[in-house]
C-alpha cells in the first residue's frame, strides 16, 4: 500500500466547519458492509441450528426421560426456550446494534471483565471446538461410503475435516455474499432431507403406524435431574439460536430483519424437530432408537430403501451448512473483541479487497484445526457446553439490569420483563443440573479455565505491559501487508 493510500481527509464536523486536511500515518479505514437481508438471516438461523445433531443422535434426550411422550415435550419445550432467549437477544440486538453476539451486551451492562471472559472462553474453547466437531461429523459421513463395512481411518477423517475448515474459512474470507449464498444453498439442501423425513413420517402415521405412540408416558423417568439433563441435551441441538446477533452490523435494516428472522426461523426449526422425532418413532421403538448409532440412517434404511443413500448425502450438506453458519458468525466475535483491544488488534482489521474480517476468520479456522488433532473432543465439548449457558444467563440478566441502569437507550423492540426473568432462571438450572446430577472434576477444570482469563486480562488488557506491544507491532504490520487488511473506519456521528 503506497503512501498516498495512507492519507485521508476528515469530513465536516457537527458545526459545519471544515476540518483541515491532515496527513496520517494510519492505514486507510473501512467498514463491514450491510449485505445480509431477511431471507439470508432466516437461513443463517435455520442453517446454523439444524446441523448433524437431529439426524445423528437425538437419543440423548430419550435416554434421560425413557419414554416417547416426555421426549417430544422436551423437544418442543427446548424450542420455546430458544425462542424466548432469542427474543431477549432481539431486544438487545436492536438496542445495541453491534456485532459480536453476547460480547457488546456484557460490555455495556457489566463492563469489560465479563465481556473479556466471554470472548476468552468462546474464542479459545467453545466455538472453535464446536466448529471442529461439526466438521469431523461431516468428514465421517462423507468418507463412510468409501469404507463399507468398517469405520473410516482417523487420519482420513481428520484430513477431510481440516480441508472442510480451510474451504469454509476461505469462502467466508473472500466474500460476505458468497458465504451467505453458500449458507442459503446448504440450508435449502438440508431442508430437502428434513422434508423427506417429515413427509415419510406423516404418510406412515396415516397408514396406521401408531403403535409406538401408545402408552407414550409409560415407564418414563420424570425427575428434576432427568428433565434438566434432557433439556440440556435438547438445547445443544438448538444451539445457534443467537447466531444472528453476531452479525448485527451486517444486517440490512436490523430493527426489522433481526426480530423477524428470529420469530420465523426458530419456531420453524422447533416444528421441524418435533415432526422429525415423530417420524423416527413411527419406525423405531424407544429401545431401537437408543441402540441406533445414526438415527436418520436407520430411518432411511427402513423407509427409503433402495434410495437410503440420500440420507448420508444430505447429512453432509446439513453439517457443512452448520459449519459455514458457525464460521460466518463466530469470526465476527473475534473481530469485535480485537476492535475493543481484548485480542490482537490485527484481528479487528478488514480486507481491503473483500470487505470481510479475514484475519478474524483465519484465526478462528486455525484454532478449529488445532482441535481436530486430539483423538476425541466430544467429551471436551460436553464439559464446556455448560459454560455457554453461564454466558447466556449473564447476557439475559444484562437485559434486565439495563432496563434500570440504561433507561436512556432506545428500544425499538421491548419484550415483557417476565421473559428474560424466565430465561435467566432456566439458565441457572441448566448450569447447576449437570454438576448436581453427575458431579465430575472436569466441571471444576472448566470453571478454572474461565477464571484464568482474569489473569490474562489483568496482565495484557488492564496493566498493558509494553513488551507484548513491542512484539505485536511488527507482527501486525507484516500481517497487514500480507493479508491486505486495514482498520475499520471510525463512524462519526
Amino acid at each position: 500500500m503506497g503512501e498516498e493510500s495512507l492519507k485521508r481527509r476528515k469530513g465536516k464536523d457537527k458545526g459545519g466547519e471544515d476540518r483541515q486536511s491532515i496527513q496520517s500515518n494510519e492505514p486507510q479505514r473501512m467498514n463491514l458492509q450491510k449485505q445480509v437481508g431477511l431471507i439470508s438471516g432466516i437461513c443463517m438461523i435455520v442453517g446454523t441450528i439444524i446441523g448433524s445433531g437431529i439426524f445423528v443422535s437425538p437419543k440423548s434426550v430419550l435416554a434421560n426421560v425413557e419414554a416417547v411422550g416426555p421426549c417430544l415435550i422436551v423437544w418442543a419445550g427446548c424450542g420455546i426456550l430458544a425462542t424466548l432467549g432469542a427474543l431477549c437477544f432481539a431486544e438487545l440486538g436492536t438496542m445495541i446494534t453491534k456485532s459480536g453476539g453476547e460480547y457488546p451486551y456484557l460490555m455495556e451492562a457489566f463492563g469489560p471483565i465479563p465481556a473479556f471472559l466471554f470472548s476468552w472462553t468462546s474464542l479459545l474453547v467453545t466455538k472453535p471446538s464446536s466448529f471442529a466437531i461439526i466438521c469431523l461429523s461431516f468428514a465421517e459421513y462423507a468418507s463412510a461410503p468409501f469404507y463399507p463395512g468398517c469405520d473410516p481411518p482417523q487420519v482420513v477423517v481428520k484430513c477431510l475435516a481440516a480441508a472442510a475448515i480451510v474451504l469454509i474459512t476461505l469462502v467466508n474470507s473472500l466474500s460476505v455474499k458468497l458465504g451467505s449464498y453458500l449458507q442459503n444453498f446448504l440450508t435449502a439442501a438440508k431442508m430437502i432431507i428434513v422434508t423427506i423425513i417429515i413427509v415419510s413420517g406423516i404418510v406412515l402415521l396415516a397408514q396406521g403406524r401408531t403403535e409406538n405412540f401408545k402408552d407414550a408416558f409409560k415407564d418414563s423417568k420424570i425427575s428434576a435431574g432427568s428433565i434438566s439433563l434432557a433439556f440440556y441435551n435438547g438445547l445443544w441441538a438448538y444451539d445457534g439460536w443467537n447466531q444472528l446477533n453476531y452479525i448485527t452490523e451486517e444486517l440490512k435494516n436490523p430493527y426489522r430483519n433481526l426480530p423477524l428472522s428470529i420469530i420465523i426461523g426458530i419456531p420453524f426449526v422447533t416444528v421441524c424437530y418435533v415432526l422429525i422425532n415423530v417420524s423416527y418413532f413411527t419406525v423405531m421403538t424407544s429401545t431401537e432408537l437408543l441402540q441406533s448409532q445414526a438415527v436418520a440412517v436407520t430411518f432411511g434404511d427402513r423407509v427409503l430403501y433402495p434410495a437410503s443413500w440420500i440420507v448420508p448425502l444430505f447429512v453432509v450438506c446439513s453439517t457443512l451448512g452448520a459449519a459455514n453458519g458457525t464460521c460466518f458468525t463466530a469470526g465476527r466475535l473475534v473481530y469485535v473483541a480485537g476492535r475493543e483491544g481484548h485480542m490482537l488488534k490485527v484481528l479487528s482489521y478488514i480486507s481491503v479487497k473483500h470487505l470481510t474480517p479475514a484475519p478474524a476468520l483465519i484465526f478462528y479456522g486455525i484454532i478449529a484445526i488445532i482441535y481436530i488433532i486430539p483423538g476425541d473432543i466430544d467429551t471436551l465439548i460436553n464439559y464446556f457446553s455448560f459454560a455457554v449457558w453461564i454466558f447466556y444467563g449473564l447476557t439475559v440478566l444484562a437485559l434486565i439490569v439495563m432496563r434500570f441502569t440504561r433507561k436512556e437507550l432506545a428500544r425499538p423492540i421491548r419484550i415483557p420483563i417476565i421473559i428474560p426473568v424466565i430465561v435467566t432462571g432456566v439458565a441457572i438450572v441448566l448450569i447447576l443440573a449437570p454438576i448436581i446430577s453427575a458431579p465430575e472434576l472436569a466441571y471444576l477444570y472448566c470453571a478454572l479455565f474461565i477464571l484464568s482469563g482474569l489473569i490474562v486480562y489483568a496482565l495484557f488488557v488492564h496493566l498493558k505491559f509494553k513488551w507484548p506491544q513491542k512484539i505485536s507491532k511488527p507482527i501486525t504490520m507484516h500481517l497487514q501487508m500480507l493479508l491486505e487488511v486495514v482498520p475499520e473506519e471510525e463512524v462519526t456521528e
